[in-house]
């Protein structure tokens, strides 16, 4: 634990991985000080940040001992125990997003209620106990049924695609509490990033499409090409009366589905999100530096593009862990190259870090971004 007496605002973000890390760099130039709950020492953000406190965010004891001295407290994922958020806020803390925005982002149920509720475009759904369940809603809505934990899952983890009552009794095996989708038949995904600051004022990011494998974001392209620009102002309209109707203070990130007649909203997240990691070099103001801003409820920034196109990669981890030995060769190759890594052991498919391209011409740049994230972590040209 530190011993020093902060100059600047203090910010507490509750775990330790990649975003609280990137949070850093925005910090510094604001003059906040930056405070992290760690499980370890060796984690992401424990690795760059002075002001670590190791401790367990599911216990109520660590994050009161954790938020003692800090301006406002934020989160770098959604996991912890809504009541324990709210007994913080009832202590006089400044915690942002609160409990009762949080759990729309930590119980998929509840978010589909709500968003449901005030009207928001959602695929046809339902809480379900059993195959049979998923049977009765198929005979409805038809098959394939998704099938998603309540809470938990991400990054393609705890989603069922079930084409048959067999294959959801599978899913049912996890022990986890499930609900059922109807199946989207989607063009695209598109992701659209806000933020909201406590006296209400609101910006939007451009709408970028995010490029999955496997169920894990692998490009994001910024703006998303060929969108309309109605239906990019309303998927704009959409996330912003969402962040609003929910009572967001912070970032929130809104993945839709493009789809024949329309958009649907798929998931939320309200944290700096993997869609938005493009906005470091590719925005006026960063995501990180904007969640900052917001947390604090100062004057958010401009969300403005720095270029016409900007393409971000992420590197998912293969079997070579050596990757600074092939710095050398992409940054030669394209010195416009912008390089993040995470602070992570390799593994693989894990998110060990990303690469951003700008420029004027879509293919262009995502060749180059394409080209640096398979070299980087194959070691191979593409």
């Amino acid at each position: 634990m530190s011993s020093y007496s902060p100059i600047g605002p203090v910010v507490g973000i509750v775990g330790a991985g990649q975003l609280a890390r990137m949070s850093q760099q925005p910090a510094i130039a604001l003059g906040v000080e930056l405070r992290v709950l760690a499980n370890a020492p060796d984690e992401s953000a424990a690795r760059v940040i002075v002001d670590t406190r190791i401790g367990d965010y599911r216990d109520l004891a660590d994050l009161r001992s954790f938020a003692k001295g800090c301006d406002a407290i934020t989160f770098d994922h959604e996991h912890v125990p809504t009541e324990h958020i709210a007994a913080l806020t009832a202590e006089g803390h400044a915690v942002h997003p609160g409990a009762e925005a949080l759990v729309h982002a930590q119980d998929k149920a509840v978010m589909r209620e709500r968003l449901t509720a005030i009207g928001a475009p959602c695929p046809a759904w339902r809480r379900v106990s059993s195959a049979e369940d998923v049977a009765a809603f198929a005979v409805e809505h038809g098959w394939p049924v998704v099938l998603k934990a309540v809470r938990g899952g991400y990054d393609g983890r705890g989603v069922w695609v079930c084409r048959t009552q067999e294959e959801a009794a599978e899913a049912f095996a996890s022990g986890v509490p499930l609900m059922a989708e109807a199946f989207v038949p989607f063009e695209r995904e598109l992701a659209v990033l806000v933020a909201r600051s406590p006296h209400g004022q609101g910006v939007s990011y451009p709408v970028v499409e995010t490029v999955q494998r496997d169920g894990i974001c692998v490009e994001v392209l910024a703006p998303a090409p060929g969108l309309d620009p109605e239906q990019a102002a309303e998927a704009q309209r959409v996330a912003l009366q969402i962040a609003n109707e929910l009572g967001v203070t912070g970032l929130l990130a809104v993945e839709m589905f493009q789809t024949a007649d329309g958009l649907v909203v798929n998931e939320l997240a309200m944290r700096p999100h993997n869609s938005g990691h493009w906005t470091i070099e590719g925005a006026t103001t960063s995501q990180f530096e904007q969640h900052l801003r917001a947390v604090l409820d100062l004057p958010l920034g401009s969300p403005s593009m720095t270029a016409p196109v900007v393409v971000m990669a992420n590197l998912l981890g293969g079997d070579d862990p050596d990757l600074f030995s092939r710095y050398e060769h992409v940054m030669a190759h394209d010195p416009g190259i912008k390089i993040h890594f995470y602070g992570k052991q390799v593994r693989p498919g894990r998110k060990i870090g990303h690469v951003t391209a700008l420029g004027a011409d879509l293919e262009t740049v995502r060749a180059r971004a394409r080209h640096a994230a398979v070299y980087l972590t194959t070691g191979e040209y593409t």
